[in-house]
């Protein structure tokens, strides 16, 4: 492989005068520095990238670390993490699992976008102390190296059961996510407390933020149906999964089983009955997360932010 020794020795000047000229220095004159470009190009010399970031102690990659890949909303919140980094001469790697934790200390990346429940958030304050930069997604987080972006779970929960209610619903089914999640744990709670200040006859089951979730909550409401009920799924993913197991029985969504979810993920416009759900950009909130990161980077401020919601009304949900 091609060093900038070998350059040197073929330009007749010494390697520090390389090394400015490949990384742009205004040490150099300009006709120095096209000649060593020129040589550089003819060996075919290719950057060592280990070398130049021990150097300048950045590596213009940003990770993201996702829990897994599965769901409907992750290629919208990479794209707008995508399009705010590469407007700031940034890439980004997606990162899943514990070895890639690795990458963080070893400074593969410059900092973190965290969506991952397989981090503890003793590890991520770990890893702020020696000052790696990062930005949550899924916790709340006090440090200066570490802000976060969060979605306004609780407005969104509350607008879900408000809906309901409006609708003269009294009984209320409420599916969860993951006991590790963030976001359903915030979701349920919210729902839990705007049930029992309304009066509303509550249950929970326990889910899991997938298909198959919502196909065995369906189940399980279909086998000890005693009338309308109100279901408020805590991710679309699951609400679709109820629609495919309901579509095999006799109860009718909005009729029987009335179902909202949270997410609008894409899908969710193409059900019959339309999906109630709560909607947020998936693309707004990378984006956001992106630009803290940027600026946590810079060491500039980065106060935390909130992605705000609506709600979407559907048949899914009718009136009593």
């Amino acid at each position: 492989m091609v060093s900038i020794k070998d350059i040197a020795k073929k330009a007749g000047v010494s390697i520090s005068t390389v090394s400015y000229a490949l990384n742009g220095s205004q040490k150099v004159t300009q006709e120095t520095s096209a000649k060593i470009l020129a040589i550089a190009k003819e060996l075919n010399y290719i950057p060592n990238a280990a070398a130049r970031t021990l150097k300048k102690r950045e590596t213009k990659i940003a990770g993201v670390f996702l829990t897994n890949y599965s769901g409907a909303f992750y290629g919208e919140l990479q794209q707008g993490m995508l399009d705010q980094l590469s407007c700031h001469g940034y890439e980004l790697i997606v990162c899943s699992g514990k070895e890639s934790h690795r990458f963080l200390p070893e400074g593969m990346i410059d900092g973190a976008i965290i969506l991952d429940a397989n981090f503890s958030s003793e590890e991520l304050i770990s890893y702020a102390d020696r000052g790696h930069k990062l930005v949550v997604l899924d916790r709340e987080l006090e440090h200066d190296n570490i802000t976060q972006v969060l979605l306004d779970n609780k407005t969104g929960a509350k607008l879900a059961v408000d809906y309901a209610l409006d609708l003269g619903h009294k009984k209320l089914i409420i599916v969860t996510g993951p006991k590790d999640s963030f976001d359903s744990n915030q979701r349920l709670k919210q729902a839990v407390v705007t049930a029992q200040k309304n009066g509303l006859d509550y249950t929970v089951i326990n889910g899991d933020f997938n298909k198959p979730s919502g196909e065995k909550a369906a189940r399980e409401i279909a086998e000890s149906f005693s009338g309308p009920v109100a279901v408020f799924c805590l991710n679309d993913e699951m609400a679709i999964g109820m629609y495919n197991y309901l579509s095999k029985t006799e109860y009718r969504i909005g009729e029987h089983i009335h179902i909202i979810g949270f997410d609008n993920i894409e899908v969710a416009h193409y059900t019959h009955p339309r999906l109630a759900t709560i909607d947020y950009s998936k693309r707004e909130w990378g984006s956001a997360a992106a630009e803290q990161l940027i600026k946590l980077i810079r060491k500039e401020s980065a106060a935390a932010k909130k992605v705000g919601v609506t709600l979407v009304e559907g048949e899914s949900v009718g009136r009593l």
